[in-house]
C-alpha cells in the first residue's frame, strides 16, 4: 500500500506544506496516541525537538493530538533524536516523537516516533497510524475528565548528559585534548559541548547560537569546512560536527583532514574485536560504504554486512545478525550495546576514547585504511521520476560496461529529499569523476521540463 505521510525516515516536508502543517501533526498525535494507549495507567508520550522556528508549531499541534486522547505529554525542549530515544525507555513512555528535518535547511521539519524500546516504529506501525489519521479519529476523543496534561521537563538534558557520559570508559579522561565541536546550531547546542567539558576536554564550540534559522546554515555535518578550519585555527587535537539533531557525526583529525563514518567503523571494530566485545563477527554498513572498510575488515577476519541506505536498514540487519556496531559513511553510527539508533556525540566519544587510550595524534589512530576513490554527486530535482527515463538507464548502463567490473556505481533516489544521489567508485579517481558527470547530465536532462 502506497503511505501517504510517512516516508524512509518518519515523515518529512516543507513546513506549513503538506505534510508538515499543524493538521497532519494533530492526526499524528491523535492516532498514534490511540494505538499506543496501553492499559489503565496514565499512557504518557516524551517529545523532542530541534531548534527550528516551526518545531514551535508542530509541537503544539503534537501535544493537542495527544491530549485530545488522553494521553499525557512531557516536552524536553531542544534534545538529540538519540537522546528521546534513551528517555523514551528511561522514562517508561509509552511512545517518543523527536520533531526534527535532520540535516535539512530550517524551512524543512520532521517527525519521528520511536516505540515504549526505544526503537523507531516499523512500516506496519506507521500504516497503521495512517490508517487511523484517515478514517476514525472523533471516535477515539477522551472524555472531558480523562484529557490529557502537558509539562516541561526541564532535567531532560541533563539526563541525557549523564547517559552519555557512561559510554565512556571510566579509566579515561580527556584532559590535555583540545577538541572543536560543532552542533549545527541544532538540537545538542547544550549538550555536547557540556559532554566534552566535563569530561576533561579544552572545548572550542561553534554552532552553539540557534536563531531558529540557522541551523545546518553553513555549519555541521552537512558543512564540515568550518569545523576544520577552526580546528586547524586554534590548533586543535581533534574536531566534530553534528547535524540538526545530532544523530550524525562527522570527525576531523589534528590536521583538519576528515574521519568520515567508515573510518569511525573501522576504528571501533578493531578496538572492539581486540577485547572481545564486538559482536556478529564484523560490521553493518551500507552500499556507498567504501570497499577501503571491506578489505581492511577482511584483513582483521572479520565481515561488512551491506544494507541499503539508512539508519532503519542498518538497525534491522544489526538485529538479524546480532551485530552491535553498524553505520554509514555519512556518519550515522549505530552502538546498540549503547543505545537503539544513531548518536553522534557516543559515537565521537569511542573515538576519543581510542585516542586517549593510545597517547597518539588523531591523524594517526584514526586513519586505519586507504579508501578507494570514490565521487559522489546529488542532482536536485522537481517533479517526475528522472530514474525512469529511458535515456537516463541506458547511460548508467554504458557507464557500468566502462568500469568492466573494476568499480562500482550507484544511483539512487533519496527517501528524505528530491534529490537523485549518484556515487561511482573505483581505482581511478579520473574515469569515475567522468562516469558521475555523464550520469548527473543525462538525469539533469530528464529533469528539466
Amino acid at each position: 500500500m502506497t503511505r501517504k505521510f510517512f516516508g524512509t525516515d518518519g515523515i518529512r516536508g516543507l513546513a506549513n506544506t503538506h505534510p508538515m502543517t499543524p493538521e497532519v501533526a494533530m492526526k499524528v498525535g491523535m492516532a498514534a496516541g490511540r494505538i499506543f494507549t496501553r492499559g489503565e495507567h496514565r499512557n504518557r508520550v516524551v517529545i523532542g525537538k530541534d531548534t527550528r522556528l516551526s518545531g514551535y508549531m508542530v509541537e503544539s499541534a503534537m501535544v493537542a493530538g495527544f491530549t485530545a486522547v488522553g494521553m499525557d505529554v512531557f516536552q524536553f525542549g531542544p534534545l538529540p533524536t538519540p537522546g528521546v530515544a534513551m528517555l523514551t525507555r528511561s522514562l517508561r513512555a509509552d511512545l517518543g516523537v523527536m520533531i526534527s528535518a535532520s540535516h535539512n535547511a530550517y524551512t524543512d521539519n520532521g517527525i519521528k516516533l520511536f516505540g515504549p524500546d526505544g526503537q523507531k516504529l516499523s512500516d506496519a506501525r506507521e500504516s497503521q497510524i495512517e490508517a487511523l489519521m484517515l478514517n476514525g479519529l472523533e471516535k477515539g476523543l477522551a472524555p472531558a475528565p480523562t484529557i490529557g496534561r502537558a509539562k516541561r521537563i526541564d532535567d531532560a538534558q541533563a539526563r541525557y548528559i549523564e547517559l552519555v557520559k557512561g559510554t565512556f570508559p571510566r579509566n579515561l579522561r580527556l584532559d590535555g585534548l583540545r577538541v572543536v565541536v560543532d552542533c549545527a546550531n541544532g538540537a545538542a547546542y547544550k549538550v555536547a559541548p557540556a559532554v566534552l567539558w566535563e569530561l576533561g576536554a579544552d572545548i572550542v564550540a561553534i554552532g552553539v547560537e540557534p536563531n531558529g534559522a540557522n541551523i545546518n546554515l553553513e555549519c555541521g555535518s552537512t558543512a564540515p569546512e568550518a569545523m576544520c578550519a577552526k580546528v586547524r585555527e586554534v590548533r586543535a587535537d581533534f574536531g566534530l560536527c553534528l547535524d540538526g539533531d545530532a544523530d550524525r557525526v562527522v570527525l576531523a583529525d589534528e590536521h583538519g583532514r576528515i574521519i568520515d563514518g567508515d573510518q569511525v567503523l573501522a576504528l571501533i571494530a578493531n578496538g572492539w574485536s581486540k577485547s572481545g566485545r564486538l559482536k556478529g563477527g564484523g560490521v553493518v554498513g551500507t552500499v556507498m560504504s567504501n570497499a577501503g572498510l571491506e578489505r581492511f575488515l577482511s584483513s582483521l577476519n572479520l565481515k561488512l554486512v551491506r544494507t541499503a541506505v539508512g539508519d532503519r536498514y542498518i538497525i534491522e540487519e544489526m538485529h538479524k545478525g546480532e551485530f552491535n556496531v553498524g553505520g554509514e559513511q555519512s556518519g550515522h553510527i549505530v552502538l546498540r550495546d549503547f543505545c537503539t539508533t544513531g548518536d553522534g556525540l557516543i559515537a565521537a566519544l569511542q573515538v576519543l576514547a581510542g585516542i586517549a587510550r593510545e597517547g597518539k595524534p588523531a591523524s594517526h589512530v584514526c586513519h586505519l585504511f586507504e579508501p578507494l576513490p570514490q565521487v559522489l554527486q546529488n542532482v536536485r530535482f522537481r517533479k517526475g521520476a528522472p530514474l525512469e527515463d529511458a535515456a537516463v538507464k541506458t547511460r548508467i548502463e554504458e557507464c557500468r560496461k566502462k568500469l568492466n567490473g573494476n568499480g562500482r556505481i550507484l544511483v539512487r533516489k533519496s527517501g528524505t529529499e528530491p534529490v537523485i544521489r549518484i556515487m561511482a567508485e573505483g581505482d581511478d579517481e579520473k574515469t569515475i569523476q567522468a562516469i558521475v558527470n555523464e550520469i548527473a547530465s543525462a538525469i539533469e536532462e530528464a529533469a528539466t521540463p
